[in-house]
């Protein structure tokens, strides 16, 4: 995916508002996102090939961001993922890192902070 503009960001989080501003902010900048309510449901998603960063939210009902990001590490499809968390512990960040994160951002966030990491993993994705 070396286009950007091609690159869907997918954006996993059980919090519909989060999930609007955050399609907001990145789409402000040009990036094509897609939103989903809850990891099974990107899973089953016909988006999932086409993403080339994934931003996902660590506590969630059902299948957590941790286990979603331990899934598509194990099933061989790593997608570069920005974790964010309103808890933000040193043992949770090492365990999302050790999974394949990219990124690991405490709410509330920055949003110029959230847009570099997804620039920088859109990158990773391409290279």
């Amino acid at each position: 995916m070396g286009n950007h503009a091609t690159a869907i960001v997918s954006v996993v989080d059980d919090d519909e508002s989060l999930r609007r501003s955050l399609r907001n902010l990145l789409g402000s900048v040009g990036f094509r996102v897609e939103t989903f309510a809850s990891a099974e449901a990107f899973l089953q998603s016909r988006h999932r090939d086409a993403t080339g960063c994934l931003v996902v939210d660590l506590q969630m009902q059902g299948m957590n961001g941790l286990e979603l990001l331990r899934h598509l590490s194990g099933g061989g499809v790593p997608i570069p993922t920005i974790v964010l968390t309103a808890h933000d512990e040193d043992e949770t960040r090492q365990r999302s890192l050790q999974a394949g994160a990219v990124a690991f951002i405490g709410k509330p966030f920055n949003g110029q902070a959230l847009l570099e990491a997804v620039r920088a993993a859109l990158n990773q994705a391409a290279a």
